[in-house]
C-alpha cells in the first residue's frame, strides 16, 4: 500500500498540470459549443459535424508526433540529452511534411462531407469553419511538438500555462468573432474558428521561443544547429507514430463517422449528440491526464533500466484512471439535468441529448480503461497491436454495430436501441472490447519485459 500511494503521488503530480492544461483546451470546444448554440441552431449543428471532421485530422496526425514523447522519455531516463535534441529537430520536420497533408485534407473537406448528407446551408457553413482551421494547422502541429517533449521530461507545467493563457483570450475573441462587432460582422459558427486559428498562432510561437531560451531545455541543445531530415530518424519516429496516429485517428473517426451517421437523423438530433460528446470528452481529461503521466514515469523508469518499477507504475496508474471514472460517472448521473440546461436553452435539443448523456455516464468508464493502457503501452514503444485492437473494436463493434443498431438494418432492433441511441451504445461496447484488449496485451508484454530482466541480471526465479 504505501508504495502504490507513493505512485499515485508521482502520477498525479505530472497528471494535474496535464488535467489542467487539457480541460483548458477541451474548454475551447465547450465555449465554442454553448456561444455558437446561442448564435443559431444550424450553426451549432455545423461546429459539431466541422470539430468531428477536424479533430479526426488534427488527432491523426498530431498523434504521428506524439511518438516523440516516448523516445525522448527513454533518453531522458538513460541521460543521453544530445539526442533528445536531434529527435526534436526531426520531429519538426516530420510535422511540416504532415501539414501540408492535413491543409489539403481541412481545405477541401466536401467528399467527407457528402456522407451526412447534410442540407446545403449546413454544408456552407461547415466548409468555411474548416478552411479557416486549415490555416492554424501548421502551429498546432509545432505546438504538439513543444507539448510532447515537455511531457516526456516531467515539465508539463510548462504546457498548462500557455493552455490556461490561451483559454482566457479564447472568450472575448469568440464574441467579437461569432457575434461581431467593431467592423468584423457576425461569423457565428465559422467565427469560433477565426478565434482558434490566432490562438494556435500565438501558442506555437511562443512555445518555440520556450524551447530555445528556458534552462530545463538548454542540455538538448535544440536550436544549436540546422540539420536536414535524417531518414534514419525520421523512419523510427513513423515505425512508432505512424501506429498511434493511426490508433489515434481509428478512435476520432469512430465518434466522426458516428456524428456523420447521426446528421442523417436530424439537426436537433445532431445537436443532442454534440452536448453528449462535449460532456464526455469533459470527462476523458483527466484518465487521459493519468495517462500521459504514466506513460512519461514508465518511459522514463524503462529508459534507466528499472523494468519491476515501470510495471508497477503501469499498474497503479491504470488503477488510478478507473477509480476517478467511477466517481465522475455518478456525479454525472446526478447532475445530467443540469448540465444538459448549461449547454443549450432549446428543450428539444435538450430532450435529444438526455438519453445519450446517461451513455455516457457508463461509456466514460471504458474509455478511462482503454486510454490510460494505451499510453502505458505507448511508453514501452509497442503501438502495431494496439492499433489494431482499436480497428477490430472501435471500427468493427462501435461504428459497425451502431450502424446496425441506429438504423435498425435488420428490422427488428427494439425502438429504444435505434437512431442516436443506438450508435453510443455501440461504441461503449466497443469502448469495453478495446479496454479489455489493451489490457490484457500490456500483461503479456509487462511480463515479458520483468522475464527479460530478470534472466539477465540472474534471477532465480527467470
Amino acid at each position: 500500500m504505501p508504495g502504490m500511494l507513493a505512485d499515485v503521488r508521482k502520477i498525479a503530480a505530472l497528471a494535474w498540470p496535464v488535467l489542467i492544461g487539457q480541460l483548458a483546451i477541451i474548454a475551447f470546444g465547450v465555449i465554442d459549443t454553448a456561444m455558437v448554440g446561442r448564435y443559431s441552431a444550424t450553426d451549432l449543428a455545423a461546429l459539431g459535424l466541422g470539430s468531428s471532421i477536424y479533430i479526426s485530422i488534427y488527432i491523426g496526425l498530431t498523434g504521428i508526433l506524439t511518438a516523440l514523447q516516448p523516445i525522448a522519455g527513454q533518453l531522458y531516463g538513460a541521460r543521453r540529452y544530445d539526442e533528445i535534441g536531434a529527435e526534436v529537430r526531426q520531429a519538426l520536420w516530420l510535422a511540416f511534411a504532415l501539414m501540408l497533408i492535413g491543409f489539403v485534407l481541412l481545405y477541401h473537406p466536401q467528399p467527407l462531407l457528402q456522407i451526412a448528407h447534410a442540407p446545403e446551408a449546413l454544408r456552407e457553413r461547415t466548409v468555411s469553419y474548416l478552411q479557416i482551421l486549415a490555416f492554424g494547422l501548421p502551429a498546432s502541429l509545432a505546438f504538439r511538438v513543444y507539448s510532447s517533449l515537455t511531457n516526456a521530461v516531467g515539465k508539463p507545467r510548462l504546457v498548462m500555462i500557455l493552455q490556461v493563457g490561451a483559454l482566457l483570450i479564447k472568450v472575448p475573441l469568440n464574441t467579437w468573432f461569432i457575434f461581431g462587432g467593431l467592423g468584423v460582422p457576425a461569423l457565428g459558427g465559422p467565427g469560433c474558428a477565426l478565434a482558434s486559428t490566432g490562438i494556435n498562432w500565438l501558442l506555437a510561437v511562443v512555445g518555440m521561443t520556450l524551447l530555445a531560451r528556458v534552462e530545463v531545455f538548454t542540455p538538448f541543445a535544440i536550436f544549436s544547429r540546422f540539420c536536414l531530415p535524417e531518414w534514419k530518424r525520421q523512419l523510427e519516429l513513423l515505425k512508432l507514430g505512424i501506429p498511434m496516429g493511426l490508433s489515434y485517428l481509428i478512435e476520432v473517426t469512430s465518434y466522426t463517422f458516428m456524428a456523420l451517421f447521426i446528421a442523417r437523423f436530424g439537426t436537433t438530433t445532431l445537436a443532442g449528440h454534440q452536448i453528449a460528446g462535449n460532456v464526455g470528452a469533459v470527462l476523458y481529461m483527466t484518465p487521459l491526464s493519468i495517462g500521459i503521466a504514466s506513460s512519461t514515469l514508465v518511459a522514463q523508469a524503462l529508459g534507466g533500466g528499472r523494468i519491476q518499477a515501470a510495471h508497477t507504475i503501469a499498474r497503479h496508474g491504470i488503477a488510478m484512471a478507473v477509480t476517478i471514472a467511477f466517481v465522475y460517472g455518478a456525479i454525472v448521473l446526478a447532475l445530467r439535468p443540469l448540465i444538459i440546461a448549461g449547454y443549450t436553452p432549446n428543450a428539444q435539443v435538450a430532450m435529444a441529448a438526455m438519453p445519450l448523456v446517461l451513455i455516457v455516464v457508463f461509456y466514460h468508464l471504458f474509455d478511462a480503461l482503454q486510454v490510460t493502457t494505451a499510453f502505458v503501452l505507448r511508453a514501452y514503444r509497442v503501438a502495431v497491436v494496439p492499433t489494431v485492437i482499436y480497428a477490430v473494436a472501435l471500427w468493427g463493434v462501435g461504428l459497425g454495430g451502431g450502424y446496425l443498431l441506429g438504423f435498425n438494418v435488420s428490422g427488428g432492433v427494439p425502438v429504444a436501441l435505434t437512431g442516436a441511441r443506438g450508435f453510443w451504445l455501440a461504441n461503449m461496447a466497443s469502448l469495453a472490447v478495446a479496454g479489455a484488449g489493451l489490457l490484457v496485451y500490456w500483461r503479456v508484454i509487462s511480463g515479458r519485459r520483468l522475464l527479460s530482466d530478470r534472466a539477465t541480471h540472474g534471477d532465480p526465479a527467470a
